[in-house]
């Protein structure tokens, strides 16, 4: 689990990494403030929680189950989150922000994982 965490999070970084510069130089102008900013703000978690994988990565395989599921719900948040904000921005259907919050209450159990994943070592 630990080199899949750490593969995943690398290629989140890749991705929010190209889409950061994507909108920086393709979409200004094309987006209306908001949606640019929309789409800022899925990269910008996408960014912290590619970082957070790798985290992951590292510690997975000592720390075990909390870890590993603090993993695979970064990963569904980053789909959930970043993926419904990035699909707003782009077709401006606001129904997408519904799917949102899933994304984020994701982000939230895994910190809280990752935190029990501690808590349990020490």
């Amino acid at each position: 689990m630990s080199g899949l965490f750490f593969g995943l999070g690398c290629v989140s970084a890749l991705v929010a990494v190209a889409l950061g510069a994507f909108g920086a130089h393709a979409l200004r102008g094309r987006l209306v403030p908001d949606m640019l900013t929309v789409f800022e703000i899925g990269v910008r978690y996408q960014m912290y929680h590619a970082l957070a994988l790798l985290a992951v990565g590292g510690i997975a395989a000592r720390w075990g189950g909390s870890a590993v599921a603090a993993g695979w719900l970064f990963v569904a948040g980053t789909v959930l989150f970043s993926g419904s904000l990035y699909a707003l921005a782009f077709t401006g259907q606001r129904w997408l922000g519904a799917v949102t919050p899933f994304g984020g209450a994701a982000f939230l159990v895994g910190w809280a994982a990752l935190a029990w994943a501690a808590w349990a070592r020490g």
